[in-house]
């Protein structure tokens, strides 16, 4: 095999633009081809949105392809003249005929230790989950979904007051690097596969903006996880006092609450607003109403002193 693989790479989002980028950044490898998305429609005013990965090509004035549907994907064969095709948050299925076209087939970028959380949303279901660690699988890719065999993990802590955001940038450049140490291993002819314990496989399901809707029955650390999973989007929900608000950051506060009936604001001060759940209190620190802007909860206290009273 040449000294200098030729891939090619597949991916969409802000995550996807980030591996990209450090890979073009390391000069080790020649990518040969780039596909992402098509441009959609997106928000209230329906403007074109273009992904992360084609605002990037374009900024490097790099050749890109938008198929429309897998069946689009690698129409003129291209892929039979890469060694490897290398998929990061795609968002469209590779087919099984494209699996095998390049000469050591096609790998992704996974942020999570699989085979825990398989699937659309890893790195929400673990915080959801309370795990205390996630990391970057790549993986061969197979029919499957994400089942293929592990060719390099490596972990990633979850800290205490980690969203789903900030813990998206952080496994974004892990992957990054993990990918690079994974394409040097395999030009090497030192990379050792080994694969998944199905057994101890879990499925991580898309997030959908009705899940976002906090139901203050439940435990207040799970609330809390909620709330830091969906952060930044789809953003947990929920309406206090007749307000409509989304929910950005809360606290769980010590002590059993002692009031039995789940959602009731019973305080609400420059310190935050606190509302009853199936155990204790929470306190909401940042908060968005209808149309407005995120505030903390001093900014909110001053525009609504008497909040808590509100029946």
């Amino acid at each position: 095999m040449s000294s200098e693989l030729k891939l090619a790479f597949a991916g969409t989002p802000e995550l996807a633009a980030t591996i990209l980028e450090k890979l073009l950044d390391s000069n080790a490898f020649t990518i040969n081809c780039i596909y992402t998305q098509p441009d959609k429609a997106a928000g209230r005013g329906r403007k074109i949105h273009r992904s992360a990965v084609k605002e990037l090509c374009e900024l490097k004035q790099l050749p890109l392809k938008q198929p429309a549907s897998p069946a689009e994907i690698d129409q003129n064969d291209e892929l039979k003249n890469t060694d490897i095709l290398v998929v990061a948050a795609y968002g469209m299925m590779i087919p099984p005929t494209i699996l095998n076209r390049p000469h050591l087939g096609c790998i992704n970028v996974h942020t999570s230790l699989l085979p825990r959380w398989r699937g659309a949303a890893p790195i929400q279901r673990a915080i959801q989950a309370g795990d205390a660690q996630t990391g970057i699988s790549i993986m061969q890719m197979d029919e499957g979904l994400d089942t293929g065999d592990i060719l390099l993990q490596k972990v990633c802590p979850i800290v205490s007051k980690e969203t789903a955001g900030t813990l998206h940038d952080k496994l974004a450049i892990l992957g990054g690097d993990v990918l690079i140490e994974t394409l040097f291993d395999i030009n090497k002819g030192t990379i050792q596969k080994h694969a998944q314990n199905n057994e101890l496989a879990s499925y991580a399901h898309k997030i959908s903006k009705a899940e976002a809707k906090i139901d203050w029955s439940l435990p207040a650390k799970i609330i809390e996880r909620s709330v830091r999973a969906f952060n930044p989007k789809p953003v947990s929900h929920a309406v206090l006092n007749g307000m409509q608000m989304r929910i950005w950051e809360v606290e769980v506060l010590d002590g059993k609450s002692a009031y039995k009936s789940p959602g009731k604001v019973i305080a609400s001060s420059a310190k935050g607003i606190d509302v009853t759940t199936g155990d204790h209190l929470i306190r909401i620190h940042s908060l968005q109403l209808a149309g407005k802007k995120v505030v903390n909860a001093a900014a909110f206290h001053n525009g609504h002193p008497h909040f808590s009273s509100i029946k």
